[in-house]
């Protein structure tokens, strides 16, 4: 098991001053899931400005922007049969990615190849040609795991991009995103470590809409984090998780949606983050969480009461990560929630998708059989089913859980609890 690490977050300001490290030269700012769809789709052809409402200020303010792409942006093409939704925006949406500018996209995610190989090519030539940098996925292994080397102003920064390869999406001698390849990624940390300044690991992974992190993924993260990374930011579960600092090296587990509308009225879906990051000739000397809400047209900073309260809230969820056993029993409550009856009716929604649509339907079950998230989660939840151990959770685990998954949004944070 990990040893324990403690941190050491000014909850108030949402901010974390690294001891070792003086006043910053460049401020890099990091974002979570961007994709042109439903809600945001019209808007971000008609005035992309608009969507970032009054978080545009804060985004122009650093020296470099970083965005996960979550989506191809094409004309045209053809949809691959895949687990889950499929995603595309057009390519005169790129205009809502330079209007910013955001000047680097990760693409190690599970929704770059929606449309197939011929779509990521003319979606990532289509970045460059807006002189948007890119990384996380390629033509093979090789091109889709290399780090990207930035200069800012005389500080050089390493970013490492990479993610679960869902639907056997990970790149090989084939096409593909830098997948599940956590000794790879340690190796590449340890060398680029001696080339930069600082360096930033940007993951695509975990479980959706829980408000903590898999055992898996935590024992990654701090191992990445050993290996000499001096940020690492997670996303994918489309709600905010908690912020670790282990041995001086903060670690973001999930930011929660970006410009990534989804049609729900559920609070933590509409909540998320981005992270400012200072980094000096030493390294990060500090990093700081902005979280915001996403409206039906926009973006929109919080502030007052309903900031003060997501902040006691994310505080609240960050605290059992310094105690691994913790994670575990957070773990434990989320399979507590899913229960027997939540895995009969997964298998019985696979099963109704492979006799009425066998592609479909086996793509899920491939998916549930070969990707890391969803083959633990399964293994972990059938053992403790075997072992009659399901309902062993802790009370908090298992509440916590609950609200993230069925709170509504209330609009006055007097109510919320």
């Amino acid at each position: 098991m990990p040893p324990e690490k403690v941190t050491t977050m000014d909850w108030k300001k949402g901010t974390w001053h690294n001891d070792r490290v003086g006043k910053h030269d460049v401020e890099v700012v990091i974002c979570a899931d961007w994709a042109p769809i439903r809600g945001f789709k019209d808007v971000l052809l008609q005035d992309p400005k608009t969507v970032y409402g009054n978080l545009l200020t804060e985004l122009r303010s650093a020296d470099l922007r970083i965005v996960n792409l979550e989506c191809p942006l094409v004309d045209h093409g053809e949809e691959v049969f895949k687990s889950g939704a499929v995603l595309k925006g057009t390519t005169a949406h790129i205009k809502g990615l330079t209007c910013v500018p955001f000047e680097i996209v990760t693409m190690g995610n599970n929704h770059v190849f929606d449309y197939g190989t011929d779509a990521f090519i003319k979606t990532r030539e289509l970045l460059h040609q807006n002189e948007i940098q890119t990384l996380g996925a390629g033509l093979d292994i090789e091109e889709a795991a290399a780090p990207l080397m930035v200069d800012i102003q005389g500080i050089r920064l390493a970013i490492v991009n990479f993610s679960e390869g869902e639907d056997l999406t990970a790149a090989s001698e084939k096409p593909g995103v830098f997948g599940w390849d956590v000794d790879r990624v340690v190796e590449q940390v340890r060398t680029v470590t001696q080339k930069a300044n600082a360096v930033i690991v940007v993951c695509h992974a975990g479980v959706e809409y829980i408000p903590y992190p898999p055992p898996y993924l935590a024992a990654a993260f701090q191992r990445i984090a050993d290996a000499g990374a001096d940020l690492i930011i997670g996303h994918h579960p489309h709600v905010p998780q908690g912020v670790q600092v282990w041995d001086q090296v903060p670690i973001c587990y999930s930011l929660g949606n970006f410009v990534f509308f989804q049609h729900t009225d559920l609070q933590w879906r509409k909540i998320g983050y981005f992270v400012k990051a200072g980094i000096a000739e030493e390294g990060l000397s500090h990093f700081q969480i902005v979280p915001y809400e996403i409206l039906p047209q926009k973006l929109q900073l919080l502030k007052g009461m309903k900031l003060e309260w997501v902040m006691k809230k994310i505080k609240m969820i960050s605290e059992p990560l310094d105690d691994f056993t913790k994670i575990t029993s957070a773990w434990n409550g989320f399979i507590k929630y899913y229960g027997i009856d939540g895995f009969r009716d997964e298998i019985d929604h696979i099963m109704s998708h492979l006799a009425k649509e066998p592609a479909k339907g086996a793509a899920m079950f491939r998916n549930r059989l070969t990707t890391i998230q969803h083959h633990q989660h399964l293994v972990d939840a059938m053992t403790r089913i075997v072992d009659n151990t399901i309902d062993d959770a802790p009370d908090w685990a298992m509440q916590t859980v609950e609200e993230w998954l069925t709170r509504k949004i209330m609009d006055d944070p007097q109510d919320q609890g």
